[in-house]
């Protein structure tokens, strides 16, 4: 009985060596180039599931981005031209409008040229002066990082509506879906800014002037507002409210100075106020 045990304990184990050495055997039959092919096949896709797997994380980080809107920006602006403004360092870009550019001149009543991008900054800058501050409201971003927003001075004034229906800038159908088309019909009809002669499109005339239409660094209404011969003040150098000896000149220093923002410490328009 013992010796019935040795005997068939040993068969199973020179079977299994059998099928070890069998396997070996077929191994060392199988070409190397093949095993290393396999090898490197199978490594390929592990690292493309890692790949694909991160891409769809990195999309749904940008969509949470996208999700994330920023909330309205309010403040005193300065004018870049007739589309675009800045407060508290943020470029803004008027939703559904487009205005002439910084450079960009057009043909009065008589055919005469004349600097229609800077007439249309001017006539921004004195609309808001009227009522500030300015309160934007996000759309977008456009591809140069300006928050594209819907504007509105402190008196609820639409700021594209007005510009458009003065003739300082064109209804953008690109962008706006003809929100402001009542708008410039009007304008046209009246021959009023843009409307009194001839002009080329802002789009067309960037288009045409690419070299020559990079975004402006400086606010163009600013250095064109007539208080600035008549005043004899200066940016330069900075003030504070100690050393501004009255509210006109505190006033002409928020309105035309890249500094003058300190001087209205609430964004409520008024400089100084232990002055005004």
């Amino acid at each position: 009985m013992d010796r019935s045990r040795h005997d068939n304990r040993s068969d199973q184990w020179h079977k299994r060596s059998g099928a070890k050495r069998s396997r070996a055997a077929r191994w060392r039959s199988v070409p190397r180039r093949l095993i290393f092919v396999t090898v490197a096949a199978a490594g390929a896709l592990a690292a493309l599931t890692a790949m694909r797997h991160s891409d769809s994380l990195h999309q749904i980080s940008l969509q949470n981005v996208a999700v994330a809107k920023p909330g309205p920006i309010t403040g005193v602006a300065s004018v870049i031209d007739g589309d675009t403004i800045e407060i508290h360092g943020q470029r803004i870009r008027f939703n559904g409008i487009d205005a002439p550019e910084g450079k960009q001149y057009c043909d009065d009543a008589k055919g005469f040229e004349y600097p229609c991008g800077r007439r249309s900054a001017e006539a921004l800058d004195g609309f808001l002066a009227t009522s500030r501050p300015v309160q934007c409201t996000f759309v977008t971003w456009d591809r140069y990082h300006r928050f594209v927003g819907d504007c509105r001075r402190a008196d609820g004034a639409s700021v594209a509506a007005w510009m458009v229906e003065h003739g300082q800038a064109l209804d953008w159908p690109r962008y706006s879906n003809g929100v402001y088309a009542k708008q410039q019909a009007k304008a046209e009809a009246a021959k009023v800014g843009l409307w009194v002669g001839r002009f080329e499109a802002p789009w067309d005339w960037r288009a045409s002037h690419a070299d020559g239409a990079a975004l402006a660094s400086q606010p163009l209404g600013i250095v064109s507002r007539k208080l600035v011969a008549q005043s004899g003040y200066s940016c330069e150098p900075r003030r504070t409210c100690k050393q501004i000896s009255s509210c006109d000149e505190a006033q002409w220093y928020l309105q035309n100075c890249s500094w003058g923002g300190k001087l209205d410490r609430d964004g409520d328009g008024v400089a100084c106020e232990t002055l005004c």
